[in-house]
């Protein structure tokens, strides 16, 4: 009797635990799981009419919600991750230009002494700047990036400066896949050490990214996963990106050497890699309370020899018609976001950090949000509070109010009506000048308040 009595206390003692272990887990706050691929076109994964092989890719968008009208602050990678990593226009937080050093296009090898004195090494993301990682750890996330930082390289300006609590890949704008060189200088980061590894490039990468999760499972968890796949090889010896047989194994047709087939080879690398990111969610039964975003850093290379494919949009990486900084976009929150659904709403990455803050139910960062919270957006609840985006690159200007885009590229482009004209095929300037004038007074103003706003390194405080 005294026995029993003993075994139903422990029972019930024990299912007592259970259950508030349980409860834990619902008002745990959702994970957040954050994937930019590099050079990325418009039309290179299935779920955007792309021939690449991606079935996890196609699984994410038919579990959540496409975005046809996402839009990067920049058609090249150092500002547009820095809007990414900030919530703010890169002419705001003062990186609005590329961290690289030119002299790789004349074949120069560096020397280390002479590397530690070029603007890769000495540039950085200004530390007055708050990142993603900052604010979420706030509350009390654990944070991990697996993948291309571009936000500096020197030490303080590395992700574990930055708010991560981990860190492997690149701190540049490119690398080459398995020597991990750039200039033939080591490029691959642990932490905030150079390290050097064996492997292709975009596995090592998800190999951390999985083995993070698998750490972190039981607690908040943010997962930035910005694969440098598949941007080009970038290093001095070597030619081609070079991908494992087996992701070219899945292009039978192919010449396995060409330059388009080692694309679309590496685009299904990544995609593998998010496949076993979404299969551990499943396996620890944390699907449901995690938030997976996917895109790209800006458009796919455009060219004679270019592998990107950026249809039905105009232009590529590099340049501010659609194709360089319109990107594909899916999101997945299985019971918060309906499944199988579209969305043609204006957006941007500038809308990544209020989105984030409000999920996470934490503070936004004491610094001017470009962006808004577009969850209701995503979950077809509410219309998108973006109606405009603007664009200064390079001396070329760009904007985009309501359905009306201006482009002027070196004298160079006009106004388009992109309900009709996606590919920004027909100037409308003579037809319409009332609009043209009306979307370059609205630039002319969002110029003059980025150039107000408080200056920021590394270009706008010199």
């Amino acid at each position: 009797m005294l026995r029993s009595l003993l075994y139903l206390m422990l029972f019930a003692v024990c299912t007592t635990a259970v259950a508030a272990g349980s409860a834990q887990d619902k008002q745990r706050p959702p994970n957040i799981v954050l994937i930019v691929s590099d050079d990325l076109g418009y039309q290179d994964i299935s779920p955007f009419g792309g021939e690449e092989v991606t079935p996890h890719l196609a699984r994410l968008a038919r579990e959540g919600v496409i975005g046809t009208s996402f839009y990067m602050t920049a058609p090249g990678c150092t500002p547009s991750r820095s809007s990414i990593l900030t919530g703010r226009y890169p002419q705001r937080n003062g990186m609005y230009d590329m961290i690289r050093n030119d002299m790789v296009n004349y074949g120069h090898r560096f020397t280390e002494i002479e590397y530690r004195r070029q603007p890769e090494s000495t540039l950085g993301m200004d530390v007055r700047e708050r990142t993603l990682a900052d604010m979420l750890k706030k509350a009390h996330y654990v944070s991990g990036i697996f993948g291309k930082w571009d936000g500096g390289r020197a030490r303080r300006y590395l992700p574990l400066q930055r708010g991560f609590d981990e860190f492997l890949g690149i701190v540049n704008t490119g690398t080459d896949y398995w020597t991990h060189e750039r200039y033939g200088m080591p490029s691959l980061y642990r932490n905030n050490e150079l390290v050097h590894e064996e492997g292709f490039l975009v596995e090592l990468e998800g190999r951390e990214a999985a083995r993070f999760v698998r750490d972190n499972h039981h607690r908040p968890f943010f997962l930035y996963f910005p694969s440098f796949g598949p941007h080009g090889a970038s290093n001095l010896e070597r030619s081609g990106i070079r991908p494992p047989q087996k992701y070219l194994d899945l292009y039978p047709g192919r010449d396995p050497k060409d330059n388009r087939t080692e694309y679309m080879a590496t685009v299904s690398a990544v995609d593998a890699q998010v496949g076993t990111i979404l299969d551990l969610l499943d396996q620890y039964g944390i699907a449901e309370n995690t938030l997976v975003i996917f895109h790209s850093d800006n458009g796919g290379p455009r060219g004679n020899k270019s592998p990107g494919d950026n249809g039905p949009l105009r232009g590529g990486k590099g340049n501010l018609w659609e194709g360089g900084i319109r990107s594909p976009f899916i999101a997945r929150w299985p019971g918060t976001i309906p499944a199988g659904t579209k969305t043609d709403a204006l957006l941007s990455t500038l809308e990544l950090m209020p989105t984030l803050a409000a999920v996470a139910k934490t503070w936004v960062p004491d610094a001017t949000m470009d962006g808004f919270d577009m969850l209701p957006v995503l979950q077809g609840q509410e219309p998108s509070s973006r109606n405009e985006m603007f664009w200064n690159w390079l001396g070329t200007r760009a904007a985009r109010v309501g359905n009306w885009k201006w482009v002027d590229i070196e004298g160079e482009g006009g106004l388009f009506d992109l309900t009709k004209d996606i590919g920004e095929q027909h100037d409308l300037s003579k037809e319409r000048p009332d609009v043209l004038t009306d979307v370059k007074a609205r630039w002319a103003a969002w110029r003059r308040e980025m150039d107000n706003a408080d200056p920021r390194g590394p270009f706008r405080d010199f």
